[in-house]
């Protein structure tokens, strides 16, 4: 402050030296290279100002001043050398400057400046008649912001703090971000030293839903609590935390339930939502079962953490509710599940809604799409088409590639998944062919997949063969791609693969999905899959030393071996609860924000991260049929 009253008084002896110029008709002639030199200077003066380097800005707007007493740029310097006072607390030495600037170049910044000095010298009705009827649109976030401000000392000095708190929540709406700090800090303060009870209450009820309206009811269970009315105060702060809005004053708000309730608000327990009744509730079950084996192990050597389990079935109604309940009453850190689309697509949006981390298990397409607080770790279609195109073009070096597949939901995605992918790196996919999802004879599809017409005459087929045998030296015609994709089960494969050998499709390397991983397929397809290459979120066989203990603990403890279910159970509650063990996790946004920033989780259903829209990226399960077995190739 010192540094400000020796320039401001430095400045003021070199101008009464020099003379006020009059702005009035001021046009000396000046030459281009002046003027060029003076603009250069202003601008230099401004640029430090904006970068917040007030003493070197207001340095070299005094000498431009001193120095170019008839410059038509005079009233910008006197703009900036007043918002240069006004910051440093001089409101009178800000008028001196901007009452030097002509009416007719007085535009809404030097109004805007001056109403802001004019208030600060307890000048409020006349300040607010300059600042009122400014455009909005005329003025930068930053200055909407300091616009409000100023209105809102006005209607303080005026004893207005009502109006003066709305004017405050106006600006936080419309001015830009660091602006929005500042005017929140003035309304928490007027909130905490100008308001009464009556006052506050009026406050909550108009701005409830915003930050200086969750303030205001803060400030009110603030008041009743001082006054000994413990019930009123913990009634309207936990009416106010369950509302989940997000304003500066939250962690004060959740401290002061903690005091009151003599607990903490949000526990360290994870909800989930599952089936675990009706027709789905065997596959709620399996996950279970990983899910609790992942909290023993991890109580055994840790903060011991609850799962507060909800039984949803599939109903969309059932997981809103069950959400909305772990939320609120039984104040969880986060969710997971649902597994069915329907149920989870709900339980999405109220996750989102309640500003809840949800980690869903379900495949539903565009389901972390639904907010920043919804993510998914699941073996997605997606998932498995990028891991086996990857393989394909990158390892093996395959460039055009045919696709056979079932003319269901899940054989048509799949196969589009897949194109899309292989066109992605560079690849083709060349030929593809459809089936009934109940057909057990595909040689029409083989043939085609062949280049060949399936409704020729076995004579025309015969020479088409012939000529083909001829042109390539081979006993089959040769097809046109370097593998073939088949998006179905293993026993289904157990019917194509040999149909595809019966027809001369031998040689060309077969891809598949997880629904290839049975011990079905080698003892239904035989030698017809050997050498096929297939992906999957789980492989129980796998020699990491971490999927093998994992295997042998569930073995122990439920005497079989687990699925892919049990071991997805496992990995989501695993990565919640690697999160809320770090110190730095207190709230509900601390762990989502650690969720979007998870790389390489170990998992037993692969390395995890997720992707900007909260969707698992997970490293898969590569595996080949060598000798007749499923092996591991990556």
């Amino acid at each position: 402050m010192a540094g400000f009253v020796r320039n401001g008084g430095l400045l003021l002896a070199l101008i009464f030296c020099v003379g006020i110029p009059s702005l009035q008709g001021a046009e000396a002639p000046v030459t281009v290279g002046q003027r060029g030199g003076e603009s250069v200077a202003l601008q230099e003066g401004i640029d430090l100002y904006a970068s917040g380097q007030t003493e070197a800005a207001l340095s070299l707007l005094q000498s431009f001043v001193a120095g170019n007493p008839q410059s038509r740029e005079l009233p910008t310097a006197y703009l900036y050398l007043g918002r240069i006072a006004r910051d440093g607390g001089r409101p009178e030495e800000a008028l001196s400057f901007l009452e030097r600037i002509p009416a007719d170049r007085q535009d809404q910044r030097v109004r805007l400046e001056k109403g802001g000095a004019l208030v600060e010298v307890g000048r409020a009705r006349e300040g607010l008649a300059l600042l009122q009827p400014l455009e909005e649109d005329a003025l930068s976030p930053w200055e909407r912001g300091r616009r409000f401000s100023a209105m809102a000392d006005a209607q303080a000095v005026l004893g207005r703090p009502l109006a003066a708190l709305v004017l405050l929540h106006q600006g936080m709406a419309n001015a830009g971000a660091e602006e929005r700090d500042s005017l929140w800090r003035r309304g928490h303060r007027l909130l905490a030293e100008r308001l009464g009870e009556v006052e506050l209450t009026e406050a909550a009820f108009m701005l409830r839903g915003t930050p200086l309206g969750e303030d205001a009811t803060l400030q009110l269970a603030g008041k009743a609590a001082a006054r000994g009315a413990r019930d009123q105060a913990l009634g309207l702060v936990q009416a106010l935390l369950l509302r989940g809005t997000n304003f500066p004053s939250r962690p004060e708000a959740v401290r002061l339930y903690d005091q009151l309730a003599g607990r903490p608000w949000l526990q360290r327990a994870l909800g989930v939502v599952l089936p675990l009744s009706g027709r789905y509730a065997t596959y709620g079950d399996l996950v279970r079962r990983g899910m609790d084996l992942a909290l023993e192990m991890h109580n055994s050597s840790a903060p011991p953490v609850r799962l507060v389990y909800r039984d949803i079935g599939a109903d969309p109604a059932r997981s809103v509710a069950a959400v909305t309940e772990l939320a609120d009453s039984e104040r969880v850190m986060a969710v997971l599940g649902p597994l069915t689309g329907t149920a989870a697509a709900a339980a999405a949006v109220q996750a989102q809604e309640e500003r809840i981390p949800m980690l869903s298990l379900s495949q539903r397409e565009g389901l972390p799409e639904t907010g920043e607080f919804v993510f998914r770790d699941s073996l997605t279609s997606r998932l498995q088409a990028r891991a086996l195109a990857r393989y394909a073009v990158r390892e093996r070096g395959f460039t055009g590639f045919g696709i056979l597949y079932p003319e269901n939901l899940l054989g048509q995605e799949m196969a589009h998944l897949f194109a899309e992918e292989v066109r992605k790196l560079g690849g083709l996919v060349v030929i593809s062919e459809g089936y009934a999802e109940t057909a057990t004879d595909f040689g029409r599809q083989i043939k085609r997949l062949m280049g060949m017409d399936p409704d020729a005459s076995k004579e025309t087929s015969a020479a088409e063969a012939e000529k083909r045998k001829n042109a390539s030296g081979s006993e089959f015609p040769p097809v046109n791609f370097d593998a073939l994709f088949i998006p179905d089960y293993a026993d289904r494969i157990g019917m194509i693969a040999p149909q595809l050998a019966y027809y001369g499709i031998e040689g060309v390397p077969l891809l598949g999905i997880n629904g290839w991983n049975s011990p079905e397929l080698v003892r239904l397809a035989g030698r017809s899959v050997e050498g096929a290459v297939f992906v999957d979120g789980f492989f129980r066989y796998s020699p990491y030393p971490f999927v093998r203990e994992f295997v042998d603990r569930y073995f122990e403890k439920f005497g079989e071996e687990p699925s892919i279910l049990e071991a997805q159970g496992y990995d989501a509650v695993g990565i919640l609860l690697s999160i809320l063990d770090r110190r730095d996790i207190r709230t509900r946004d601390d762990l989502r924000l650690a969720l979007s920033m998870l790389q390489d989780y170990p998992g037993i259903t692969g390395a995890t991260s997720f992707d900007f829209q909260g969707d698992a990226d997970k490293v898969l399960f590569l595996l080949q049929v060598k000798n007749g077995n499923i092996v591991q190739i990556n």
